[in-house]
């Protein structure tokens, strides 16, 4: 059975797996691609939506805050 928790920012933990949210006009550039040749930067190709927001896995490093 999967286990979630909901928190007072709107973030989501998901069988123990922090996810944050986005509207749709604040997606992250990487949304929605595999991977960017020329940067060799993988993109965001795993998300999931629930009441009007699209939740992406939170990464805590020094990549995940350059979005």
């Amino acid at each position: 059975m999967n286990k979630i928790k909901f928190y007072q920012n709107k973030n989501i933990k998901l069988n123990g797996t922090m996810y944050k949210p986005y509207l749709i006009g604040k997606l992250p550039r990487r949304f929605a691609f595999i991977y960017n040749k020329d940067k060799d930067q993988d993109g965001i190709f795993q998300w999931f939506n629930h009441k009007g927001f699209t939740y992406i896995e939170k990464k805590d490093d020094m990549w995940w805050s350059n979005l």
